[in-house]
């Protein structure tokens, strides 16, 4: 594996930080996930459905991004705990943070202060606005300022989307930054700082709705699934059997082959997709019309036998049927999960550890730092390890 003797220490807490540390683990890095101890650790161990064990300190929403790591808890507001902090980065390789604008310089685990530890070190951040501007970051606030919310949805009914969608770009923006960094480091020998905001991540991802205004100087307007520019695209219709289809109808004879599937006359006005655009809700109006024929099954088979893109829309236990959900799964002890890296031809670990219960690995953390019981305790009764999770 690539990455089996790189060091990776994470205080980032919630979704992209967290992410990009998993992606790392499942390459064969060491990953030290360090916790904020005054919020009893990640924030999503808190972020629990009703259906979870109100006792149980790994969520399904922490599960999601924390496979492969240890679990560390300290208040880095003491000394102590960022003495703990700069003795990890002696050896590390990469650090990963999400903090407010100034907020790890007053907790001591800056990208400054950490380079003159060690210079070798690549340190990755995380903000919501940029290095300047000091607001906290919410996803559903940045999918709104971001366009993504005014698109989403039909008429004036808008929505976010259903994950957290900015955290998952800007975590795969820094990843590439960190694997850029990594190769410059191999190149000369010296660690750097690399940053990526949420705000930033999510414009640069609206990429043909961006160039719709930029270039077409027209503002998207939320049209449900359907496409600006293509029609029938991410269109949904429902069959026979009460389920639903889309359709991703890209050229003028796929279209032609899909009315003949359907049995539907194609006619004069809506054999070019300019066409189909200036007629959408006619063409829409014959799709569904006819769709409601046939039972989703049938239906596919057809289209797939014309080569015409079409797919079920399944619920999330359908989607885990699918043998390409199955061949990513994680099977840990009464827990499974699903790999963040999927790209094949790299060697990944065949089996990455349960994502840590609070504070599980403490002891074996600082022991490896050189610290003794007597010192662990001491550190116990100051406050700067969660003492309710720890015996020696």
């Amino acid at each position: 594996m690539i990455f089996k003797n790189i060091k990776v220490v994470e205080l980032a807490a919630v979704l992209a930080g967290p992410s990009v540390g998993m992606f790392l683990a499942e390459l064969g890095a060491e990953v030290i996930k360090i916790e904020n101890l005054t919020t009893k650790g990640d924030v999503t161990r808190t972020w629990r459905l009703k259906s979870e064990d109100k006792e149980n300190s790994v969520t399904a929403y922490f599960s999601s991004v924390n496979w492969g790591k240890k679990s560390l808890v300290l208040d880095l507001r003491q000394a102590e705990a960022q003495e703990i902090v700069h003795k990890l980065v002696v050896d590390a390789d990469i650090v990963i943070s999400s903090y407010l604008p100034g907020a790890a310089q007053k907790l001591k685990v800056d990208a400054d202060t950490l380079l003159k530890i060690n210079p070798m070190l690549i340190c990755a951040e995380i903000n919501g606005y940029g290095e300047s501007e000091p607001r906290a970051a919410f996803d559903a606030i940045i999918q709104a300022e971001a366009g993504f919310t005014f698109m989403n949805g039909l008429g004036k009914n808008n929505y976010k989307m259903p994950v957290a969608l900015m955290d998952v770009l800007a975590a795969h923006q820094l990843k590439e930054a960190v694997l850029l960094a990594y190769i410059e480091r191999l190149q000369t020998g010296k660690g750097k700082r690399v940053s990526v905001s949420l705000i930033e991540s999510g414009i640069t991802a609206l990429v043909n709705q961006a160039t719709n205004w930029l270039v077409g100087n027209q503002i998207s307007q939320a049209i449900g699934s359907e496409h600006p520019n293509i029609v029938p695209y991410g269109t949904i219709y429902q069959t026979l059997d009460n389920k639903q289809i889309v359709l991703a109808i890209g050229t003028d004879g796929q279209f032609a082959d899909a009315c003949k599937v359907l049995e539907i006359p194609l006619q004069e006005n809506v054999i070019t997709n300019v066409q189909r655009v200036a007629n959408r809700e006619e063409v829409n109006a014959l799709f569904s019309q006819q769709i409601a024929k046939f039972e989703r099954k049938e239906l596919l088979e057809k289209f797939l036998a014309a080569k015409i893109p079409a797919g079920a829309v399944n619920n999330m236990q359908e989607v885990f049927e699918l043998p390409q959900a199955k061949e990513n799964l994680l099977q840990g002890e009464n827990i499974i999960g699903q790999r963040t890296f999927i790209a094949k031809g790299i060697e990944k670990a065949e089996n990455l550890s349960s994502p840590p219960v609070y504070n599980q690995d403490v002891k074996e953390i600082l022991q490896k730092l050189g610290y003794k019981e007597a010192e662990i305790s001491q550190l116990q009764e100051k406050g700067t390890l969660d003492f309710d999770t720890i015996s020696l």
